[in-house]
């Protein structure tokens, strides 16, 4: 029987919750907790790199990070939609790593597929409590419910300072190579908005959120209940 988990992030995209909220896995997995990271996709549309080659770089980016799991629902890039196949199969992962906390992308961004990534969570949250919903595995009820930024953001409900270990966030991000260097190899190779300069807007986004706290670098998350947490 596998070994619960303290936290448990869900992503549409392997390096979206490195994004998100890099820092403060790092944070927590410093303190010894235990950190999974479950990816619903292979980014298999991206522009650059292939599914190996994610593969790889998300394998990566968890050692950087200390995780103590990484899984990879394998559902379709760019088709993410709120289908009862695609609930159950995040409902399984929760009840399979009992997680005390989960976090989701924000539900508003300019990526649909982080849209989806959170309306699919959400519904998962709720019916993995249901002792009747798949009653073969027992039902598993989430402590509390994060959400992080990706691209938009809004005023956090909770900030976490991550100074101590943004060197981990960056270590973390440029495991994804094939998304974020500017330079290319190969006739694929093409230029996106993740190869001009995005690891530095993520860096200045989290040096403003830092800057409300007067701190260096943080990273911002909502919460739809009142918040009630030791987490941080």
């Amino acid at each position: 029987m596998k070994e619960s988990l303290d936290l448990l992030i869900f992503g549409a995209h392997p390096d979206d919750a490195e994004i998100g909220m890099g820092g403060t896995i790092a944070k927590h997995t410093e303190q010894g907790l235990r950190v999974g990271v479950c990816d619903l996709t292979s980014a298999e549309m991206s522009s650059n790199g292939n599914v190996e080659t994610r593969r790889k770089e998300a394998a990566e980016a968890a050692k950087r990070l200390g995780l103590a799991m990484r899984s990879n629902l394998e559902l379709p890039d760019r088709g993410l939609y709120l289908l009862p196949e695609y609930v159950e199969r995040i409902v399984l992962e929760i009840r399979k790593w009992k997680p005390r906390v989960v976090f989701a992308p924000y539900w508003e961004d300019r990526h649909p597929d982080h849209i989806a990534c959170s309306k699919l969570v959400q519904e998962a949250l709720f019916n993995a409590k249901l002792r009747r919903y798949i009653p073969h595995v027992p039902a598993h009820t989430v402590q509390e419910s994060y959400f992080y930024f990706i691209n938009d953001v809004i005023p956090p409900d909770v900030m976490v300072d991550v100074t101590a270990v943004y060197e981990k966030k960056r270590s973390s991000l440029k495991a994804y190579r094939s998304q974020f260097e500017a330079a290319g190899a190969g006739n694929d190779y093409v230029h996106t908005p993740l190869n001009q300069g995005y690891l530095e807007r993520v860096e200045a986004r989290d040096q403003l959120l830092g800057q409300q706290r007067s701190v260096p670098y943080a990273e911002g998350f909502i919460s739809k209940l009142p918040y009630l947490t030791n987490l941080f």
